[in-house]
């Protein structure tokens, strides 16, 4: 049996506003701004929701209905469901309605989308549950069953944690060289685990779809549902092929003229038209699937950037100065148990202000400028270190000696 393992990550931040050192002390909201301004994070929402979200639900769930066979997992982070809930009610509408057919699963993360496992073991924890609670409340599961760490960020104590915490399996980058001859189409054992499963994102042909498909100079260029299936015929031994993507790679990093909708539609029918091949859920995979060998991650593997570590978001001075200092805030501010200022301490921990820092040139440059709303990674910089300042200030206000 040969099974093709779609996995989609939905997220979207609360971008911090033009907040100038002029705010500082004054106006202490820094995520909303004027409508017309680019930052805008309902306005960016709604758009994407329009792009992306609904013509992609729409489609999924037809396909859900034609094939009994086909199914898939999602995770979406609690800030997006935040804004789902209050901005749009239809959109959440329409992801609930995929769950409810029982064949799409729901995975568990940081509910700020955080690097907190790296910086505050309690604070991670909290993070967890709070996704927990959110994804109880809106769905109506009381349980996921398999984890994914924020921007894929894995290592052996991510999985020891995990496997503690009592997932079935968790998700990770199958980077070249971190597997040497070896094939991400199998699912592994984290080192040191006895009880958890590794399913590793196939990124050749997950980058196919998520940033390969539209680019007319691809040599392989256009991308057929009925090509891209028998390319995954084509290896013989492999037992699963995990496609692990963001969401809004159908319809908005991919524009739907591109044909992406119309080849996620048509790849259930040319995967399954083949005897032995079929679809599965992360959870369903690790239970189905035996491990074939250990996969030991001492250094954190991520899946952005040529490196695939953590410099994409910690990589240079600003990005380490940033998040160092509101890490340093946590004692004091938790014990104020003021909910507005830990609310907005843990939005700034969302790791895209990071990201929004990076300084890297080339590709992996162009990419992080694609996603970032700041005219420079310096913008960025400043505006968060605004935020954070105003924020330091407000606990002072409230007695705080920093």
């Amino acid at each position: 049996m040969k099974s093709i393992v779609l996995y989609l990550h939905v997220h979207q931040p609360y971008r911090i506003r033009h907040y100038s050192i002029f705010d500082v002390g004054i106006n202490h909201d820094y995520f909303d701004c004027n409508w017309d301004s680019k930052e805008n994070n309902k306005r960016i929402l709604l758009k994407v929701a329009d792009k992306s979200y609904l013509p992609t639900n729409e489609k999924l769930l037809r396909l859900l209905h034609k094939y009994p066979e086909f199914c898939l997992s999602l995770s979406m982070s609690g800030v997006l469901l935040e804004q789902l809930e209050a901005w749009a009610p239809d959109v959440l509408d329409s992801f609930k309605k995929l769950v409810d057919t029982g064949r799409v699963e729901l995975i568990g993360e940081t509910y700020h989308h955080s690097l907190s496992f790296f910086y505050s073991p309690t604070e991670f924890q909290t993070q967890v549950n709070m996704h927990k609670e959110i994804i109880e409340r809106l769905f109506n599961k009381s349980e996921t069953r398999v984890f994914r760490n924020t921007e894929l960020a894995y290592n052996n104590d991510v999985a020891a944690w995990a496997e503690q915490a009592g997932y079935k399996a968790i998700l990770a980058e199958g980077w070249d060289p971190l597997l040497g001859w070896r094939s991400p189409n199998y699912v592994y054992r984290p080192a040191g685990t006895e009880n958890i499963k590794l399913l590793l994102k196939n990124y050749h042909l997950s980058d196919d779809i998520a940033f390969r498909f539209g680019d007319h100079s691809w040599s392989e260029w256009p991308l057929t549902a009925d090509k891209f299936a028998h390319w995954l015929s084509e290896d013989g031994n492999a037992t699963n092929f995990d496609l692990f993507m963001d969401y809004e790679t159908f319809g908005e990093h991919q524009w739907s003229e591109s044909g992406v909708l119309d080849f996620l539609e048509t790849l259930p029918k040319e995967w399954l038209k083949t005897e032995g091949h079929d679809f599965k859920t992360v959870s369903a995979a690790a239970d189905q699937i035996e491990a074939v060998g250990e996969v030991d991650v001492v250094n954190t593997l991520t899946w952005a950037d040529t490196e695939r570590d953590l410099s994409a978001w910690v990589g240079n001075s600003m990005q380490r100065e940033s998040i160092e200092a509101l890490y340093r805030l946590e004692q004091p501010l938790l014990e104020l148990n003021d909910w507005d200022l830990i609310n907005d301490w843990r939005k700034l921990q969302t790791s895209d202000h990071f990201y929004y820092m990076c300084v890297k040139w080339f590709n992996d440059g162009d990419i992080h400028a694609y996603f970032s709303p700041y005219e420079s990674p310096y913008d960025a910089y400043i505006n968060f270190m605004n935020a954070y300042h105003d924020l330091r200030s407000r606990m002072i206000d409230k007695g705080i000696s920093l």
